[in-house]
Order: C-alpha cells, then structure tokens, then sequence
C-alpha cells in the first residue's frame, strides 16, 4: 500500500519562488570589475523568468545544454535557476580548464548556448572553430556589447529586457537533469555527471541542517568556491532556499579582496579550498580586518592542515569546519564536526586531531572502506581502505562515458581516496590511491606528510609525490614553498627535523626540495599530476638510503 501523498515534484524552482515570496528585499551582493552590484530576491526572481522566456525564443529547448562560462555574480545565479527552471540543463564550465579540455568539454555534452563573461571572451574565441555544436552566445556585460569575433551573439541584458515578466516556469519532472559538471580532469579527459531536480533539492535540504552547513536566514553566505565548481557546493541553492543573504566575489580572490568583502558585507559563512584559506591566514597576520561576523570557514577541496584550523581559531577566533565531497556526489559526503559527547570528554589536542578528519557522513549518505580484494575493512581507525560511497544525490554512472565500468562497484562509487573510519564514523583521508608513495611494499600517506610540513612556521605550502627507487621501489619527495620573509632561510634539515618523531623513520621524505610556487590544478588543489612531470628526471642525492631503512 503506498501513501496517500501530494503529487508535488521536488525542483529547484521552488527555491526561487519561495524566496520572492518570503523575502523579497533580502540582498544578493556581487563585485563586478565595474563596481558593487545590489538587488533582491524579488529582482532575481523578475529576471530569471524574463531569462528563461528569452533563452525559449532563442531555441532552448527541455533537456538542451546551456553552458556558462562566468565568474560567482548575480547573472550566473539567475541561470542557476532560469536554465534548469525552463526544463533545459545548465551545464557549468570550468574556466580553468585548459582550452583542449574546454573544448572536449563543450563538445561532449553537446552545449547549444555558452553563456559568457565579457571578460573571458578571448578564451572562448581561440576555441570558436573547435566547438561543434554551438549556435549561439550570449555575453554577460555591464554596458554595450562588446566587439567579438565569436557569432551569432547576443547581449545577456537585451534578452532578459525583451524576456517576458509573466512567464511561468513549466511543471517539471524532478528526476530530470537540472545541472551538468564535470570532472577537473587530473587523469584523462573530463568526466561529466548529470545531476536530477530530486537530487539537488535533498542534497540542499541536508546541507542547511545544523551538523551539516547549518545556514538560516539570518546568515550570510558568501561562496569563494567558483559557481562553476560543483555548483560552488550548492551553496548558492541553499542560500536562496533559506532566505540567506548572498554575497559573490566576481573575479576578485585575492585574500585582500576576500577580507574587505567579509568585512563590509558582514559575512557570518564563506566556503574555499584551503589555498585561499591559507592566504587569508598570512594576510591577517599583518594586516587588521573585522572578521567578528564569521562564524563557520567552511573548506574542502583537499585535505586542511591541522595547523591552520589551529591557527585561525588560535590567532583570530575564527573557526574552520571541514567537508569532503566530490563532483560524482553533487558534491556533500561528509562534514567534520564534534558529536556532543566527544565535545564534552576529549582533550583539546584530541578534538582538534578530529575536526582534521574529513568528517562522519551527511545523512543519506552511505560510506564504507574496502581492501585490494574488496572486502570491507573495520571502522577501527587504523585499517587503510578505498572509500566507496552510495546515496540519493550520488551518480549511478558518468555521461556517455565507459569509464562507468571502472568507477562503480555493485552500486557504490569508488572514490579513489584511500581512508581510514574510526569507530565513532569519522573518516580520514589517507591519500588518493594514484598518490600513495608505495615504500617497499608499504604505502607512505603524502597527505599526513604535507599537513605535517605545512605546520613548521617557516612553510607557506608544501606537496609530497613518489619518486621511482631503485631499492625501495618509491620514496616520498617533499616539495616546498617558504613563507615570503623565510626564502633561502630554511634547510632539508630543519624539515626531517620537524618531522622526527612525528612518523617512523621510514616514512621521512628521502630528499627536500624548495620551490617558489606549486603547480595547482583549475580548482585550486595541488597538482600531484604536474609535480611528478615536473620532476620526472629527478635522481636522489648520495645516501638517500639512509632514511628509508
């Protein structure tokens, strides 16, 4: 017997309407090269309609691919919800991305529009003859339509002059795609994830509950991830939901930037990788902001060093709440806060040892570890394992794309990261499986490495990869960045010194080299891939083996 329920598909338009309704006069904030732009709620629910009756008279069709190539601002969320909101598909595109891979990117989810910033029309303009399939673009523009070779074109504003106000979006079927991402592409060529209506709205319901994200009302919510990462983790979803306040940075990322924005607008949550995080960190040592607002740093990305979630609360009061996720997961897996009871009876180095770990599971969100011969390990806290993970808001397969075989394992996901999970559910990255250092036929984690280098107070940023060994088969290799006002001020030394006694000997980097900056992949995350090209001709110094018997 089934219930006697309401016909009443779950999509994202809802977000919009609800957020006109009930608050209408709440700001949405963006910073433009031409300025601060201010509006409403009851503003991006005018445009988004007139948008979406624009983009229909131009062709868009249910189950069409818009692609956005744009910076966090007000007109990227107006497609947000205009797009999906229509019945077409807004596929984000990673403006980072090298231009083979944008343009393999384009051309495999078949995009029909490309939504751009002015800005950025010279990438897209290099790339014009090798995109297939496109009819149109649309320049978004604070004033005339600029001069481009790109065609047909159009001007985002005339549209949505001429779009109609009255429009009403069409009832949709909730387990239709809304939005496309795809894959940063570290290995091979991007990989695209199609995610339903159904699965956006439940995955913003969780990340709004208070062991999740936690954002009401009262907040405002200011996403440094880019809108065109993961949805920039759904946050922009889960403001308009809740009536938060929003407030995007546009182009303008630099720490100086990102402090002055939280300060004027009053920022209480923010979300970025840890390299931005970690330039605020040095800033903020130096220069004073009031950042008295915040009340939840949230990072992902990649792992966050310890050091710095001790640091910011420590330094400045501000405290870091770690998530993990990934694009296959639309992005929440799991969040790192304190279960009451642990809050209550750990010591503080302990707790802070947790809050490091990736986090126990959203809710719906189903994890376990399994060995090399895919058996589940125990959640004692010790056992290394591949995480694989199943749940409503997760993919069952990637767009027209074979790697799916390889990717899912009887309906779980493979991650690819290896963990550890404690008895209490909280799971520690150990490394991603492509960049464990396999030591004699034992795994060195690089991750506990970098976060433990990253703590010396002379190191602004530090990566460690394999190197081939003759004896060993591989041995860790740290790279390092140093703080600006310690460069040619530190030694290898002092590094395996620091380290000496935190790890078995065994696991001490055989050679420490400096560097002026780490190669970082299009969403911020150090690129393992380009290290080890970068130091693919690397030979270990005279008795590199002294440290790995």
């Amino acid at each position: 017997m089934k219930g006697l329920m309401m016909d009443y598909p779950l999509t994202l338009t809802h977000f919009l309407e609800r957020a006109a309704k009930l608050f209408p006069r709440k700001e949405i904030v963006s910073q433009l090269p031409s300025g601060t732009h201010r509006y409403t709620y009851a503003d991006l629910h005018r445009r988004a309609r007139r948008l979406a009756s624009a983009l229909e008279r131009l062709g868009v069709r249910p189950g069409d691919r818009v692609a956005t190539f744009a910076w966090n601002h007000h007109r990227h969320l107006e497609l947000y919800f205009a797009v999906p909101g229509l019945g077409a598909v807004l596929h984000t595109l990673n403006i980072r991305l090298f231009p083979d891979q944008i343009a393999y990117i384009v051309n495999h989810a078949e995009d029909k529009l490309i939504v751009v910033d002015d800005s950025l029309l010279p990438v897209l303009e290099k790339l014009q003859d090798k995109l297939q399939g496109v009819q149109g673009y649309v320049v978004m523009a604070d004033g005339p339509l600029p001069e481009t070779t790109l065609a047909p074109v159009y001007s985002y504003e005339e549209l949505v002059e001429q779009g109609d106000e009255a429009y009403e979006f069409p009832r949709l079927d909730e387990d239709d795609a809304a939005i496309m991402c795809y894959t940063s592409g570290t290995t091979g060529n991007p990989k695209g994830c199609l995610y339903s209506h159904k699965a956006l709205v439940v995955h913003t319901l969780v990340e709004c509950l208070p062991d999740c994200l936690g954002l009401s009302e009262r907040d405002v919510v200011m996403p440094i991830v880019p809108m065109f990462h993961v949805n920039a983790w759904g946050l922009p979803f889960a403001a308009t939901l809740v009536g938060a306040k929003q407030v995007h940075p546009g182009p303008f990322l630099h720490p100086r930037d990102v402090a002055a924005l939280i300060q004027q607008e009053r920022v209480t949550i923010t979300a970025g990788v840890p390299t931005i995080w970690i330039g605020l960190y040095e800033l903020l040592k130096t220069e004073r902001y009031d950042l008295s607002s915040l009340r939840g740093i949230i990072v992902g990305g990649s792992a966050v060093p310890k050091s710095l979630i001790e640091g910011f609360e420590r330094d400045f009061g501000l405290q870091v709440v770690q998530a993990w996720g990934m694009t296959e997961m639309s992005p929440l897996g799991t969040v790192s806060r304190p279960k009451s009871h642990l809050e209550a009876t750990l010591p503080e180095e302990e707790l802070l040892e947790l809050r490091a770990k990736q986090g126990i599971p959203a809710p719906f969100v189903e994890l376990r570890a399994v060995d090399d011969q895919g058996r589940e390990v125990p959640w004692d806290g010790r056992t290394m394992g591949e995480l694989q993970v199943r749940g409503p808001w997760i993919i069952r397969e990637y767009y027209h794309d074979p790697r799916t075989r390889e990717a899912f394992d009887r309906g779980w996901f493979r991650t690819g990261d290896v963990v550890t999970i404690d008895p209490e559910g909280y799971i520690r990255i150990v490394d991603r499986t492509k960049d464990l250092v396999k030591s004699g036929g034992e795994w060195i984690s690089s991750v506990e490495l970098e976060n433990a280098i990253m703590a010396h107070p002379k190191v602004l940023e530090a990566a460690v990869i394999a190197i081939p060994h003759p004896k060993w088969q591989e041995r860790p290799l740290a790279v390092v960045v140093p703080k600006d006002e310690f460069k040619g001020q530190i030694t290898k030394r002092e590094i395996l010194e620091f380290l000496s006694g935190k790890f078995a000997k065994w696991w001490l980097p055989d050679d420490v080299v400096f560097v002026e900056r780490l190669p970082k992949t299009s969403v911020g995350k150090f690129d393992k891939k380009a290290l080890r090209k970068q130091f693919e001709s690397y030979t270990w110094p005279p008795r590199e083996e002294e440290g790995a018997d």
